[in-house]
Parts: structure tokens; C-alpha cells; sequence
């Protein structure tokens, strides 16, 4: 049985990428930070599979935490076939580059960015072992190409850089049967981060040329392609799940 380990999965996106494994049949290590209710109601939904799933609480920019973490998921599952970075901080606030404290530009980096180098860090030589390994990062729409990014500049930064970490890894560990791969999602609206693909058909209020919102089910099903045996030729690339969603101007931050 192939094993998941996901960070901040207990919620959101991540509660969707967490399930679409589970559905499949993978068993599932999911850490979080604090959310006890969310994790408490996935435990409840899911109680007849508790024997594929774990959580364990902890904080991804704590390289201890980071090392309890993949101790346990070993100790339990013996194995880590695809670590999804789905943790990442944000500030909501608008400000410039330069207005941001120190403080915030160190949790942009350090939970974007720094904490992904120290998982995959523990992670990668157990993949190596196996000869498989699936690494997924997330990104934001155009990270590939290092756009600027008004008012977001530290999030923009620190993203920027795990395409490139991304890519970095796709290919010096392709040898080993490992691939690296981001994902951006295109804007979704708060109460589809948890919605499946027939829930948004029934809204309006933001529509892709697709007909309707970028929901978490869409984020998750990409996911969970890229883990799959067969797509070992897909590595190194970052994806937008956008509905055919242009660019998003970032000099008009009205749009979001």
C-alpha cells in the first residue's frame, strides 16, 4: 500500500488531497499545527479507516517537529511514497515589500520555502531506498516564471524559490525514481477550498472559462495524477489549475 504524507491536511485543500487518497485506497499521514476540531471531524468521518490514516500535530518550521513528524509516519507505515507540501503561510494584509516586518519576511521563507528543503531533506532518502518517491509543492498562478507580485511580494519571494527547488529536485533525483512537481491553483474562492467539482456548478459568484469555480476536488484529483506510478515522465513541471484563467494582473489587486 502506497503511503501519503501531507502537511496542514487536516483542513482546506488539504483535507480534499487528503480524502481523494483515501478514497483510492492509500494510507495517509496527515500532519497539522493546532485545528483539534478539524481533525477530530475528519476522524469521525473517516473512523472505519482509521487504520490507514494518522495524524500527528506539529509545526513544519520546527526541524524537531519536522523529525517527529517522518519518525512516526515511518515507525507506523514503514514507508513514504508522496509528501505533499500543502502548508504554507500567507499575510493577508497588503503591504509593500519593503513595509513587511522581519518577522514576516522569516515565516514567508521559512514556512514556504525553508520548511519544504528540511522535509524533503528527511524524506528523499527514504524515497531513494524505495527507487519511488512523488514530491508535490504548491506555487501560486505564474510562479514558475518569478513575476513580481504587488503588495505580495515576501509570499511571491519565497514561492518564486520552491519552483526552483521544485525543478532542482526533479532532476538530480529522476535517477532514483523520484519526481518533483508544483501545482498553482488558480483563485479560489473560500468556501471551495473544501467544495468537490459538482458543488461549484452550482455557484456563480466566480467563474472560469470553464464555467465555474476552481474548487479543492480540482486540486487534489491533479495531485493525485502526479503521484500515480504511470506519470513518471511528468516531473520537474509547474502546473496551473486555473480554468484557463489569465495571468492575473497583479497590479490590480482588486481582483481577488
Amino acid at each position: 500500500m502506497r503511503h501519503i504524507l501531507i502537511t496542514a491536511g487536516s483542513k482546506g485543500i488539504g483535507r480534499m488531497v487528503t480524502e481523494k487518497f483515501l478514497q483510492q485506497g492509500y494510507s495517509v499521514t496527515v500532519n497539522y499545527r493546532s485545528d483539534e476540531k478539524a481533525v477530530e471531524a475528519m476522524k469521525e468521518e473517516w473512523g472505519d479507516n482509521l487504520d490507514r490514516l494518522q495524524f500527528i500535530k506539529g509545526d513544519i518550521t520546527k526541524q524537531a517537529d519536522i523529525a517527529e513528524l517522518v519518525d512516526k509516519t515511518l515507525n507506523r507505515f514503514h514507508r513514504i511514497d508522496g509528501l505533499i507540501n500543502n502548508a504554507g503561510p500567507f499575510v493577508f494584509e497588503r503591504k509593500k515589500l519593503v513595509d513587511h516586518s522581519v518577522s514576516e519576511w522569516q515565516q514567508m521563507i521559512e514556512g514556504n520555502l525553508s520548511a519544504v528543503f528540511h522535509l524533503v531533506k528527511s524524506v528523499v532518502p527514504v524515497m531513494r531506498q524505495q527507487r519511488f518517491g512523488r514530491i508535490i509543492t504548491y506555487g501560486f498562478q505564474n510562479a514558475g516564471s518569478a513575476p513580481g507580485w504587488i503588495d505580495r511580494g515576501a509570499f511571491a519571494a519565497a514561492k518564486s524559490g520552491l519552483a526552483s527547488l521544485t525543478r532542482t529536485l526533479a532532476i538530480e533525483e529522476a535517477e532514483s525514481g523520484i519526481t518533483a512537481n508544483m501545482v498553482c491553483p488558480g483563485v479560489i474562492l473560500s468556501d471551495m477550498k473544501e467544495a468537490t467539482i459538482d458543488e461549484a456548478k452550482q455557484f456563480t459568484e466566480q467563474r472560469t472559462p470553464m464555467g465555474r469555480s476552481v474548487t479543492g476536488e480540482d486540486i487534489a484529483d491533479t495531485i493525485l495524477f502526479l503521484c500515480k506510478e504511470e506519470t513518471e515522465m511528468v516531473t520537474g513541471s509547474v502546473i496551473e489549475v486555473t480554468g484557463a484563467v489569465e495571468v492575473i494582473n497583479r497590479f490590480r489587486p482588486s481582483f481577488e
